[in-house]
């Protein structure tokens, strides 16, 4: 019997790869952007949405943050994401919470990132499989 279910992959942002699933990756909040409502192709439905620069002892990630999960996260402060993904956006990599994603307080703070390696900014072929 055939078993889709990815195995979940413990990650720094450096390790990050388009097409990543199951992803279990700490990091820390450096900042988000204003938020903007982007309506929905499908149902027409208006969603809230910030990209937050997210980063760890490794290197940085643009990571888009809706709806709810908007309220919960703050600037400066370490969360865990749970079974999150990475996919491209315009040719960048972004690291994905997903509906199936889950974000919590990290049980350690991150003090130390590395912003000198920025794993959104290099452009990537949305052919590439890794």
């Amino acid at each position: 019997m055939y078993d889709n279910t990815a195995e979940a992959v413990e990650a720094t942002i450096a390790e990050l790869k388009p097409g990543m699933k199951s992803v279990n990756i700490t990091f820390k909040v450096l900042n988000t952007s204003e938020e903007r409502e982007v309506e929905s192709r499908k149902n027409g439905e208006i969603y809230r949405v910030v990209d937050a620069l997210v980063g760890d002892s490794t290197g940085v990630i643009l990571m888009p943050i809706w709806n709810e999960t908007i309220d919960a996260i703050e600037d400066g402060a370490t969360y865990t994401l749970t079974n999150g993904y990475t996919g491209l956006f315009k040719g960048n990599l972004r690291l994905q919470l997903g509906k199936f994603g889950i974000i919590a307080q990290a049980e350690e703070p991150i003090d130390e990132v590395n912003s000198e390696v920025d794993m959104s900014a290099e452009e990537h072929s949305s052919r590439s499989r890794y």
